[in-house]
C-alpha cells in the first residue's frame, strides 16, 4: 500500500469499530428481544411459534419500508454532517418523521381491522392465521411509536450519537422479557393469566413505548443536532423535496421490494407445510444472533463514507470503501462459522419436534456458506452505494437478482420439483452470487461516489 494510501486509511479500525461496536450491540439486545419471544411463543407448541412468526411479517413489511424511509434520508443526514450544514440536517429529519408517521398509521389500521386476510396472504393454515390475527391486533398498537423512535435513533447515528439507541434498546430489552414471562404463561402470586401470544404482544407495545419515551426525551434534554426549531424541522420546501426524493425514493423502494421479496420467501414456506415455516422461523431467529455484527458494519460503514464524502474528502472515501470490499467477506467467512455449534444447541432450546430441528440446522449450514457474500452485498447496498448517493444502483442489484432469479427458482423448487427445505433455500439464496459480482464491478469502477449537498 502506497504512502498516500496509508495516511488517508490512518484510524481505520478505530474509526469503524467506535460506531459500529454499539449498533453492533444495539442490534444484538434487538435480536435477543427477538429470539426470547420465538423461545417463549415456542413452548406453547409449532402453531403458537409459526402464528408469531405469520404475525411478525406485517411488522418486518413496516420496518423494511420504515428502513428505505430512513436509510434513503440518512444519506443526505451523513453527508450534511460531514458538511456541518445543521439546518439541513434538521429539514431532512423532519420530512423522514413526516413519512415513516404516516406509513405506520397505515398499517396499524391493516393489522387492526383486516388481520387475517392480511395473514391469509402468507398462509392456509386457519389455525395458525387465527393465532397470528390475535397476535396483530394488539401488536400493531406500537407501529407509530416504533415509527418515530427508529427515525429518531437512524439520525441519531448520522450524525455519530450512537450510544443513545443502545441503552434504549437494552431498556427495551430488559422490559421485553420481563413482560414475556409474565404475560405468555401467567404468575398466580401477582393475578396474572397466561395470556399466551396475546401477552407476547401485549410485552412488545409497552417495551416499544418505553424505547419511545427514552429516545425522544433523551434525545431532546442533550439538544441533539437533529432537533431543532418546529419551523426549520418541518420546512417542506419543494426544490429540497425534489432534491431527497431523487435519492431516497429508489431506497424506500427496494427496501419495500426487498421486505415484500422476503416476506414472499416466507409464503413459499409457509405452503411447503408448517414444519418447514416452523423451521424457517427458527432458523432466522438464530442467525440473526451473527448477522448483527454485519447489520451493525454496514450502518457504520454509510455514516464514515458519507461524512467523508460530505467534508469533500472523496480520496478518502474510496480508500475506505476499497479496505472494506474485503473485510466485509472475510470477516462474513469467520462469524458464519459460529453459525455451527449454535445449530448443536437448538433441540435444547426450542420446544418442537426433532424433525424440525433437523431443518432448522440444515438450513444453517447453507447460510454459513453464503454468508460471505451475504457480508459484501451487505456493504454494497447499505455502506457504499447508499453513502454515496448511488441508491438507484444499488436497488436494481438488490432486487433484480432477488426477483428475477431467486424467487422463480424457490418457487419451482417448492411446487414443481417440491424439493427439501434446505434446497429451497439455497435456491433463495443463489441471489447472493450475482449481486457479488456486481458491487466490485461497481466499486472499481468509482461510479458510486456523489455528494449530495453541492448545489
Amino acid at each position: 500500500m502506497d504512502s498516500t494510501k496509508s495516511s488517508l486509511l490512518n484510524n481505520f479500525y478505530k474509526t469503524l469499530f467506535s460506531i459500529a461496536i454499539p449498533i453492533i450491540l444495539q442490534n444484538l439486545l434487538q435480536t435477543f428481544v427477538n429470539m426470547v419471544d420465538t423461545i417463549m411463543v415456542g413452548q406453547l407448541g409449532a402453531v403458537s411459534i409459526a402464528a408469531v412468526g405469520l404475525g411478525n411479517q406485517i411488522f418486518f413489511m413496516l420496518n423494511m419500508v420504515i428502513f428505505g424511509i430512513t436509510s434513503g434520508c440518512s444519506v443526505f443526514i451523513s453527508q450534511f454532517w460531514g458538511a456541518q450544514d445543521l439546518k439541513q440536517i434538521r429539514k431532512t429529519f423532519g420530512i423522514m418523521l413526516t413519512v415513516c408517521l404516516a406509513a405506520s398509521l397505515a398499517f396499524m389500521a391493516g393489522g387492526l381491522f383486516v388481520p387475517q386476510k392480511l395473514l391469509g396472504l402468507y398462509s392456509t393454515d386457519q389455525a395458525v392465521i387465527a393465532e397470528g390475527s390475535r397476535y396483530l391486533k394488539v401488536a400493531a398498537l406500537c407501529y407509530p411509536v416504533f415509527a418515530i423512535a427508529t427515525s429518531c435513533q437512524m439520525a441519531f447515528r448520522s450524525t455519530e450519537h450512537v450510544i443513545l439507541p443502545m441503552v434504549t434498546t437494552a431498556v427495551s430489552f430488559v422490559l421485553n422479557i420481563t413482560l414475556n414471562a409474565l404475560l405468555i404463561f401467567g404468575c398466580e402470586p401477582l393475578g396474572i393469566p397466561a395470556l399466551g401470544v396475546v401477552g407476547a404482544a401485549i410485552a412488545t407495545v409497552v417495551s416499544r413505548l418505553a424505547e419511545f419515551f427514552i429516545t425522544l426525551i433523551v434525545g431532546i434534554l442533550n439538544k441533539y443536532e437533529v432537533f431543532g426549531p418546529f419551523a426549520q424541522m418541518f420546512c417542506f420546501e419543494k426544490a429540497f423535496i425534489k432534491k431527497l426524493v431523487v435519492v431516497a425514493i429508489p431506497v424506500l423502494l427496494s427496501e419495500s421490494c426487498w421486505g415484500l421479496g422476503i416476506t414472499t420467501q416466507n409464503s413459499i414456506f409457509a405452503h411447503s407445510g408448517t414444519d418447514s415455516f416452523a423451521a424457517y422461523s427458527i432458523m432466522n431467529t438464530v442467525s440473526q444472533l451473527t448477522w448483527v455484527f454485519f447489520i451493525g458494519m454496514g450502518s457504520a460503514s454509510s455514516v464514515i463514507l458519507g461524512k467523508k464524502i460530505g467534508a469533500g474528502e472523496e480520496e478518502a472515501a474510496r480508500a475506505y470503501a476499497a479496505r472494506f470490499a474485503w473485510f466485509f467477506p472475510l470477516m462474513g467467512g469467520v462469524i458464519g462459522l459460529f453459525l455451527f455449534p449454535i445449530s448443536r444447541v437448538l433441540p435444547f432450546i426450542f420446544n418442537v419436534s426433532p424433525q424440525i430441528i433437523k431443518i432448522a440446522q440444515t438450513m444453517l449450514y447453507v447460510l454459513m456458506a453464503v454468508y460471505p457474500f451475504r457480508a459484501f452485498n451487505m456493504l454494497i447496498i447499505v455502506g457504499v452505494c447508499r453513502s454515496g448517493g448511488d441508491t438507484l444502483y444499488g436497488s436494481i442489484i438488490d432486487n433484480g437478482w432477488m426477483w428475477f432469479l431467486a424467487i422463480p427458482l424457490g418457487i419451482a423448487a417448492t411446487f414443481l420439483w417440491h424439493c427439501p427445505a434446505w434446497l429451497i433455500m439455497l435456491c433463495l439464496e443463489s441471489e447472493q452470487f450475482f449481486k457479488t459480482i456486481c458491487g466490485i464491478a461497481r466499486i472499481k469502477s468509482g461510479k458510486w461516489l456523489h455528494n449530495v449537498t453541492k448545489k
